[in-house]
């Protein structure tokens, strides 16, 4: 049978548009099938699939493990159109971020929440839905890897941070026109990237202390153009000789970070002691990016590498 009609996949995983509102406070509770009822669009075939029942702050590795190798099973189907993907927005810019690294399908993924709960008055839950399953389906969006769409904007995932916790758009990009270098597909769990905040009196030991529980990586959210203490260069350094991969980003939400401050704990010291600057990513996104570069086996060089074509 010939389909006269484009196919939608819809995933789900739970987040605030699939929430209620209940004594103990909001959680998922509508399956997949009630979340796209009333959803469709003239024309347009969907098909719904629940592949987690979540708020995403509570997202573990092996979950966006899962949700990524979902929607990679939805584009082996020929037949498939677009994806679109329902995720609370409080790590929407992680699983974004993992799914992008790893999708060479032309063909779209759209990623949509909502900010307020499902049985909210003024939920914003379906007017996303309906947005993302256009966008799913529009010729423009391929070949630009995963978007999202909230709040009537349609955004990148790659350089994109969560910017507000209320309004109704609350993503927005670092820099629009970020390249797109792809990596081998790879689970990242089992590969243990930290993050550590830095500012004035942070203690250096702590990331000796990731050095030494596991870490493979470690992304410094630094200060200004990536600043720091001359005390946090010397531990970076003695972790670096460890053989910790350390990526340092900044704090600031928008514009290049580039190592331009020495005298000591400076981005330019930083660097001479082998971290590696993030230009672009932050926080959230450089620290998935690294997990799947360490997870796919790179060394120092590939992930220089890689942050170097930002």
């Amino acid at each position: 049978m010939v389909r006269t009609q484009p196919l939608v996949s819809i995933l789900t995983t739970g987040g605030t548009i699939a929430s209620r509102r209940f004594a103990d406070g909001a959680r998922p509770a509508l399956a997949a099938e009630e979340l796209v009822a009333g959803s469709a669009e003239a024309g347009v075939a969907l098909r719904t699939r629940e592949v987690l029942h979540l708020d995403s702050s509570s997202l573990l590795p092996e979950d966006l493990d899962a949700v990524r190798s979902a929607v990679v099973a939805e584009l082996d189907d020929p037949s498939v159109t677009g994806v679109v993907l329902t995720h609370g927005t409080d790590t929407m810019e992680e699983t974004a971020m993992l799914i992008d690294l790893m999708h060479a399908d032309p063909r779209p993924v759209i990623m949509t929440g909502a900010q307020r709960p499902a049985d909210s008055p003024d939920a914003d839950g379906p007017a996303n839905l309906s947005a993302a399953i256009a966008a799913a389906v529009d010729p423009l969006s391929r070949d630009r890897g995963v978007l999202i769409a909230m709040g009537g904007t349609l955004v990148p995932a790659r350089g994109t941070a969560k910017f507000d916790s209320a309004a109704d758009a609350p993503f927005a990009t670092v820099r629009a026109d970020l390249p797109r270098p792809l990596l081998t597909p790879t689970p990242i769990a089992g590969t243990r990237v930290d993050i550590v905040m830095l500012y004035p009196g942070v203690d250096p030991s702590i990331i000796g202390w990731c050095a030494g529980a596991g870490a493979t990586g470690i992304v410094l959210v630094a200060t200004g153009s990536g600043n720091t203490h001359p005390r946090v260069v010397d531990a970076v350094a003695d972790a670096i000789g460890r053989g910790v991969v350390v990526v340092v980003c900044s704090r600031v939400p928008r514009g290049e970070i580039v190592a331009t401050y020495g005298g000591g704990g400076g981005a330019v010291d930083l660097v001479a002691r082998g971290a590696i600057i993030s230009p672009w990513l932050r926080g959230p996104q450089a620290r998935i990016a690294m997990q799947a570069l360490l997870a796919g086996g790179a060394g120092h060089a590939d992930v220089a590498a890689f942050f170097a074509a930002e």
